[in-house]
């Protein structure tokens, strides 16, 4: 493994100007990081194809606004458009999509190998900058995938490095820094166009994290990513025409970083991105079977553990007294937020540990009733692929679901405590106990990597995924076996190819909302 490593007292920003640039010419993950980021990509452009058919309110707007800014030479396409558009407008659009369903990978930032454990959230979002960058400058999918792997390693190894969250600052800009870096290695920048890019994102453009903070959620939740791409697009093409941004900046006294941590003169942290071989941040990232908030992924592991080892569980739901549940923070404060304990919108449900539980058990109390003989599911693989949490578990109907509501009110969920914290983030530690009317308790046990967590080894995680591209591909797109191939063929794909890549034809199923 070959990795450059930008100590603390150097010029970081320019570093990294001189790392994509070398990166997308001469870099070389092996094929099972490639591999995993063509999975990654395919998830993410589902997601948001699927929130786009089904209405949803920022990624429609978002998309209508893009075309509105047509551009025939130098642009690039929002999904499901033939016309291009103005490239930043493209980016906020298809990222916007991409997120909407909070349903795409994970980092957790946790390096322990590096001794880099911040432990900053982040997600696979900014893969349109990359899709956007090769179809203006005519790159192939090789080159595309390159791209998308070099925005993963910057933003994943920021991540191990510095935590926002701690700050109140929301994770997206770690990906904001890399989407510039990359946007303009891609487009031909110099590294100190770069540099320059980079001081604009951090000097002007930083978001709180009071965009998910509320009783109930809203659009800038999840639209968060695609505004810091958009912007980390602008601030790159103002670079490259020539405007001089504040330089060195992850040392300048009065950015954000050293305002936060202090230090006498350095960066508050050593960076190390991966070149070639197998270490690169994605191998590290994780991946929803379905849709619900990364936190809760324990609980369901948990909950499926139990239904598995005991089959007779579901027939005996009516005598179900309570369901415990003990995690780590940030999961008890963020999923278990009292203001989530009664969710309303889609944005707060999938962010409510007692819904997504819920939700997830009520299905399989159903799927229990209707199933006979060997249409059971009786292993991990079969549940996950049966009970799978989509856009309609989220609807109004299922939002106001008189089982499930039944059911939340018999969940109870705690702070684990400090055994529970100590094991976060190298996994999602979390168990759960049924209890039933006659005393009798079924108990998970400690989960820490569910089914999908990048440590996982018992899941077929090809399988499940399958499952739930084929889920999200039929709600979103016309002919989804046809794109999905497309889009898992990625690194073989020529320049034309690229450039239409995101041109599928959109179903219209209304409005979700």
């Amino acid at each position: 493994m070959i990795a450059t490593t930008l100590p603390r007292n150097t010029n970081q920003a320019l570093g990294i100007g001189h790392y994509a640039i070398d990166f997308m010419q001469g870099g070389d993950p092996a094929q099972s990081v490639q591999a995993r980021t063509v999975l990654f990509h395919t998830d993410s452009v589902l997601c948001g194809a699927s929130a786009l058919a089904l209405g949803t309110n920022a990624p429609r707007l978002l998309r209508e606004e893009a075309l509105d800014y047509p551009r025939k030479k130098s642009g690039a396409r929002v999904f499901g458009a033939r016309a291009t558009v103005a490239p930043e407008k493209a980016v906020v659009a298809n990222c916007s999509a991409v997120r909407e369903w909070d349903s795409n990978g994970t980092n957790f930032g946790f390096n322990p190998a590096l001794g880099h454990t911040a432990g900053e959230f982040g997600h696979n979002d900014f893969y349109p900058v990359a899709v956007a960058a090769a179809s203006i400058a005519g790159l192939d999918g090789a080159a595309t995938l390159r791209g998308m792997i070099a925005i993963d390693e910057i933003r994943g190894r920021l991540a191990e490095v510095f935590s926002l969250k701690t700050y109140k600052i929301d994770h997206v800009v770690h990906g904001a820094i890399a989407s510039a870096a990359v946007y303009g290695a891609m487009l031909g920048a110099t590294a100190e166009e770069i540099e320059s890019a980079i001081g604009m994102v951090v000097a002007h453009y930083i978001p709180w994290r009071a965009i998910r903070a509320g009783k109930q959620l809203s659009d800038s939740k999840g639209a968060s990513a695609a505004i810091s791409a958009e912007v980390a697009v602008l601030s790159m093409q103002r670079s490259m025409r020539g405007f001089l941004g504040p330089r060195d900046i992850f040392r300048n006294p009065e950015s954000m970083f050293r305002q936060f941590e202090k230090t006498k003169g350095d960066s508050p942290f050593d960076l190390v991105l991966g070149f070639s071989g197998e270490d690169f941040a994605v191998m590290g990232m994780h991946f929803k079977l379905g849709l619900y908030e990364h936190q809760s992924a324990g609980a369901l592991q948990g909950l499926i553990d139990l239904i598995v080892a005991n089959p007779t569980l579901l027939a005996r739901s009516g005598d179900i007294s309570a369901i415990r549940i003990s995690a780590y923070e940030p999961a008890f404060s963020i999923i278990g937020d009292p203001a989530k304990r009664d969710p309303r919108t889609r944005q707060s449900a999938d962010h409510s540990m007692l819904y997504i539980v819920s939700t997830l058990l009520r299905k399989a109390i159903e799927t229990h009733e209707i199933s006979t003989g060997d249409a059971m599911p009786t292993t991990n693989d079969q549940w996950w692929k049966e009970i799978m949490l989509g856009p309609h578990d989220y609807s109004a109907e299922a939002l106001n679901d008189g089982r499930t509501r039944g059911l939340m009110a018999k969940v109870h969920f705690e702070h684990g405590g400090a055994e529970y914290d100590r094991r976060y983030p190298d996994g999602i530690p979390t168990s759960i106990v049924v209890e039933l009317t006659s005393g009798e308790k079924f108990d998970s046990g400690l989960i820490m990597y569910p089914s999908g967590h990048a440590r996982n080894t018992t899941a077929n995680l090809d399988a499940i995924l399958e499952e739930k591209f084929q889920l999200l591909g039929r709600l979103g797109i016309k002919k989804p076996k046809r794109a999905i191939k497309f889009l898992n063929r990625l690194a073989e794909l020529s320049p034309k190819d690229v450039r239409s890549l995101y041109a599928f034809d959109l179903l219209d199923r209304g409005s979700f909302e």
